[in-house]
C-alpha cells in the first residue's frame, strides 16, 4: 500500500532533495510525496487530497508555522500523524510540538538516514492504527447486527469474541416462544400508515426489551410476529424455565399495551404465545452477505402451532409437555392432547399460570373437571358446566364445555 506524505517546508531546495532521496521508494510504488510551502498551503492541499497519511513540517514559515499547523492538525476528526522539523538545540519548541500531539520530531540540518527511518517508524504506526480501526468497524458492524438478535451484553460478547464464534449452525436443544397478535390483518387495513408503524414499533421494542432483559435471542420478526430461543447461542440449562418466565412477562407487557391502546381509542388485538422445547439447527442462515442467526426443525414448528392453538382453546399462552416437564416448579393446568396440524402424534398440552391463579379454588375444580373427562367420566360435563357458570371468562373451561356437549369424549382433540 502506498504512503502519501505531504512536506511542508518553505527552503525552495528542499523538493529537490527529498523527491532525489525517495526516487526508488516513488518509483516502486512505496511513497508519494506531496509538497507544500506554509501551513495555510498545506491545510488547502489536505482538504483536496484527504488521502494523505502523515505530515512532515518545518517549523519557521511565513504566513503558518508548523506549530499553528500542528494545532489545525489535531483539531481535526481525522488526525494526520506529523513529524515536525526544528533547529538542532530548539528543544523548547520541540516540547511544544510533541504535547500538541506531534508524533516524532527531526532536527535540522535534515539526516536523510533518519528522515527515512523515522518515516519508516511511522508508517507502521499508521498501518497499526489502519488496522485497530479496522477490527474496530467490523466490531461496530458486528455488534450492529448481532443487537438485533440478542441481549446488548451476549451482543457485545459475541462481537468481541470474534465472527461466527458460538454462532455457527449446529443442533441444540432450546426452548422455542413464538408470539402473534389476533386480528393484526384487519388494523393493518385500516389504520393509517404512520399510526400502524408507531404501534408496531413500539409493540415489538417493548417485546423484545422483555426477551433481552430474560436473556432471550430474537431470531425472527415477521411484522407482529415473534421467534424468540432460549438456550442459543450461549448454554442455558435453565432454557425452559426462563422460556415459561419470558412468556408471563411477555404476556403482562402485551395487556397492558393493549390497555394503553384502548385507552387511545385504537383496538390492538390479544398476544398469543406458544412454548416448546426440542432439538433445532440453530445458527446463522445469512450466507456471506447478511446475519440471520435462527433456527429450523420439527420443534420450531411445534411452537408455532401451538401459537395457533390458543385461538381456539381460547388461552394466551400454550406450553408443550416438554416445556412443563424441564420448567423448573412450573405451575399450570392441562389443556388435553393436541392433534396439531402436520403431526400424526397428539401432543400434551398446558396452560402456564401465574402463582396467584394457579393456588386459585377455580383452579382445583379445573383439575378435577379435567380428570373426570380425561377418566371418560360423564360428570365431567357438568362439572365444567358449574365451573363456566361461576366463572364465564375461563375460557378453557368453555372450551371443554362446548366440546364435551357437542360428544366430544377425553382429552384428545383435533385443532382447526
Amino acid at each position: 500500500m502506498t504512503a502519501t506524505i505531504l512536506f511542508v517546508d518553505d527552503e525552495p531546495d528542499l523538493e529537490a532533495l527529498i523527491l532525489q532521496k525517495f526516487r526508488r521508494q516513488i518509483r516502486d510504488g512505496q511513497l508519494a510525496l506531496m509538497f507544500a510551502r506554509d501551513g495555510i498551503e498545506a491545510l488547502q492541499s489536505l482538504e483536496q487530497h484527504p488521502q494523505v497519511d502523515m505530515v512532515v513540517s518545518d517549523i519557521n514559515m511565513p504566513r503558518m508555522d508548523g506549530l499553528s499547523l500542528l494545532a489545525k492538525l489535531q483539531e481535526a476528526e481525522d488526525k494526520k500523524s506529523t513529524i515536525i522539523v526544528s533547529a538542532y538545540g530548539d528543544m523548547s519548541n520541540i516540547r511544544t510540538a510533541m504535547n500538541r500531539g506531534a508524533f516524532d520530531f527531526l532536527t535540522k540540518p535534515i539526516d536523510f538516514v533518519d528522515l527515512e527511518t523515522t518515516i519508516q517508524k511511522t508508517i507502521r504506526h499508521i498501518d497499526m492504527l489502519r488496522e485497530v480501526r479496522r477490527r474496530q468497524m467490523e466490531a461496530e458492524r458486528a455488534h450492529a447486527a448481532l443487537s438485533r438478535h440478542f441481549s446488548p451484553e451476549l451482543a457485545k460478547r459475541l462481537a468481541v469474541s470474534g465472527e461466527g464464534e458460538g454462532i455457527e449452525v449446529q443442533w441444540r436443544d432450546v426452548a422455542t416462544i413464538f408470539t402473534d397478535i389476533t386480528g393484526f390483518t384487519s388494523l393493518v387495513e385500516t389504520a393509517p400508515p404512520e399510526t400502524l408503524g408507531q404501534l408496531l414499533n413500539e409493540y415489538v421494542g417493548g417485546m423484545t426489551e422483555v426477551v433481552f432483559a430474560h436473556e432471550g435471542t430474537v431470531a425472527k420478526i415477521i411484522g407482529d410476529a415473534l421467534q424468540v430461543l432460549f438456550n442459543a447461542p450461549g448454554d442455558q440449562p435453565d432454557y425452559a424455565t426462563r422460556a415459561v418466565a419470558c412468556a408471563h412477562d411477555l404476556d403482562a407487557w402485551a395487556q397492558d399495551f393493549c390497555a394503553r391502546q384502548k385507552a387511545r381509542g385504537v383496538s390492538f388485538g390479544v398476544t398469543r404465545i406458544g412454548i416448546h422445547a426440542g432439538p433445532a439447527l440453530v445458527g446463522n442462515f445469512g450466507g456471506n452477505r447478511f446475519f440471520d442467526y435462527t433456527a429450523y426443525g420439527d420443534s420450531i414448528n411445534i411452537a408455532a402451532r401451538l401459537e395457533a392453538a390458543n385461538k381456539n382453546l381460547g388461552t394466551r399462552i400454550c406450553v408443550s409437555a416438554s416445556v412443563a416437564k424441564a420448567a423448573e416448579n412450573f405451575q399450570g393446568r392441562p389443556v388435553g392432547e393436541l392433534m396439531l396440524r402436520g403431526r400424526s402424534e397428539p401432543l400434551r398440552a398446558f396452560e402456564p399460570l401465574l402463582p396467584d391463579k394457579f393456588e386459585a379454588p377455580e383452579t382445583a375444580l379445573y383439575s378435577e373437571a379435567f380428570a373426570k373427562m380425561e377418566a371418560g367420566d360423564a360428570a365431567a360435563m357438568p362439572a365444567f358446566a358449574a365451573l363456566v357458570g361461576m366463572h364465564a371468562d375461563d375460557a378453557l373451561a368453555g372450551f371443554h364445555l362446548k366440546r364435551l356437549l357437542n360428544g366430544a369424549k377425553g382429552i384428545r382433540m383435533q385443532l382447526e
